[in-house]
């Protein structure tokens, strides 16, 4: 929204069994963000845009998971944006560096909640959304854009801008 304002609408963690197989896994994931868009039917799906780390299980993870989200945003129709960990931690929080506890705070700040969001996943995929919101919403009608913008994604821009 145009003024960082945001509103709870659903958060949910989808969890397989550890030990299953990878394609079971891969299915409870898909399965669960199939019933979210079809009940709670967004404009767009927003997922963690995977780059390099040090631990490949960890990426190869992240990467099997975004792939069956973006999968699952083609099959409904809908648009995807991919967002990195760093971004989403830089617009929530204003630092890319952000730890867990720090994301979690400042999401429990903009939805106005009582308590901060658990697992710590959720807080990230609500963290996500609003990353997402924010980066991709319009300027209120009449206010520069640079006006609208936090001082974080100000220089996320900037950041973006000096790398092209």
């Amino acid at each position: 929204m145009p003024d960082r304002s945001a509103t709870l609408v659903h958060v949910g963690v989808v969890r397989s069994d550890a030990d299953a197989p990878i394609e079971a896994r891969l299915a409870v994931i898909a399965a669960g963000i199939r019933a979210v868009i079809r009940d709670h039917s967004p404009h767009v799906v927003a997922v963690e845009r995977v780059f390099a780390q040090s631990n490949r299980h960890s990426v190869m993870g992240t990467a099997q998971a975004s792939g069956v989200a973006l999968l699952a945003a083609a099959e409904a129709g809908l648009a995807a944006a991919t967002h990195t960990p760093s971004e989403v931690k830089a617009a929530i929080t204003g630092y890319g560096s952000a730890d867990k506890r720090q994301v979690q705070t400042m999401v429990a700040r903009v939805l106005r909640l009582d308590e901060l969001p658990k697992p710590a996943d959720a807080a990230d995929a609500l963290a996500l959304a609003l990353c997402h919101a924010w980066r991709g919403s319009a300027p209120t009608a009449g206010a520069p854009a640079h006006r609208t913008l936090t001082p974080a994604q100000r220089a996320w821009r900037q950041a973006e801008r000096v790398r092209r």
